[in-house]
């Protein structure tokens, strides 16, 4: 009877399953293609950039690669750091960075079609655990590139960081790059959306489920699809995509506060009332219930794709696999459970 009724639940929604992932898009930049790592050297003054932290001017730097040919690849960069929690130094004392690039010096290398890029690094030097943290914000984007091409790509790096300002001093560590927002709306072919905020009813339903149940599978509440921090475009970690005459996508970013992701200065927001990030409660909008079958069913179909990341991630500690595959675990237990998608999803909508 519990098999029948489950199969009943999901056949009510499979057949909504639409925007998500029907759709073809445009290929990705060569740099996004490859989710091999790439080895870079970035040459910068990078005790100044972190003492600094300039927003605004660039600081010169040089960003060299051997292609896939043997040839060494140099270009020159600017760097600013970027973000608002992270750019602090009492919570990074290595802040995340910005790269931008002269468009002119990247035709014929992987770096083709690039301007600016986000980089996310590893937060703190000499710390194996703030890499992990690298990491892990690193495949939790990978999840969503699985579930769909709605998403922003990243590239995994191994990065030697010279420090110009300290003798050429030098720092091997992880961290990967994000796909620019104009470059993504060219691939799905969709404009970004600049307005302070949206309403629910304007964002294509299941979509928008879709990324709220994956913010519940990373178990991430630091997240609006509708609006932004004061005095900032929509969305709180999301970019809107889409037409003013049509529905929006919401498309989400910026994990580093989810519990699959797990950074040691990661913290629940008080309206939750949630002891810690690795603890889920679910924001997806009642508005969207219906969609709900077809989310749970685009999960069931991932899951050993969504698995193979973690298990493939061999510069991942087994620590860091543990506690990733725990979140995972209870995750698709609960979705394997009908009463237990009505009672912890269902019925917590917004």
């Amino acid at each position: 009877m519990r098999h029948k009724f489950w199969t009943n639940f999901l056949a009510a929604g499979f057949l909504l399953v639409g925007h998500a992932n029907a759709q073809e898009y445009g290929e990705a930049d060569p740099l996004f293609r490859s989710n091999d790592v790439l080895n870079v050297t970035i040459t910068a003054p990078f005790k100044t950039l972190m003492k600094e932290r300039p927003t605004v001017e660039d600081l010169p730097g040089q960003l060299t690669y051997v292609d896939a040919a043997g040839v060494t690849v140099e270009m020159n960069v600017g760097l600013r750091t970027r973000g608002n929690f992270r750019r602090q130094m009492q919570v990074c004392p290595f802040a995340p960075i910005r790269l931008n690039f002269k468009k002119s010096e990247t035709k014929n290398t992987v770096f083709h079609k690039q301007d600016k890029l986000k980089l996310v690094g590893h937060c703190h030097d000499n710390s194996n655990r703030f890499e992990q943290v690298t990491l892990k914000e690193y495949l939790v984007y990978r999840f969503l590139n699985e579930m769909t091409d709605l998403s922003f790509r990243v590239r995994l790096l191994r990065i030697t960081y010279v420090d110009s300002d300290r003798n050429d001093d030098e720092e091997i560590r992880y961290g990967f790059l994000i796909e620019h927002k104009d470059r993504l709306a060219k691939r799905v072919g969709l404009p970004n959306i600049e307005i302070p905020r949206t309403r629910v009813a304007a964002l294509v339903g299941d979509y928008t489920n879709l990324t709220s149940l994956f913010q519940f599978f990373i178990a991430n509440t630091d997240f609006s699809s509708i609006s932004g921090e004061p005095d900032d475009s929509c969305c709180h970690n999301g970019k809107l995509f889409g037409y003013q005459a049509q529905l929006y996508y919401s498309i989400p970013y910026d994990f580093d506060m989810a519990g699959m992701t797990d950074a040691p200065y990661a913290t629940p927001s008080p309206a939750f009332n949630i002891r810690n990030v690795r603890q889920r409660l679910y924001r997806g909008r009642c508005a969207n219930n219906q969609h709900v079958p077809a989310s749970v069913q685009m999960f069931m179909d991932n899951k050993d794709a969504l698995y193979a990341l973690v298990e493939d991630m061999q510069v991942l500690n087994g620590l860091s696999k543990r506690r990733m595959y725990w979140l995972m675990n209870s995750f698709y237990r609960l979705i394997e459970n009908p009463k237990a998608v009505k009672k912890k999803i269902v019925r917590k909508c917004i």
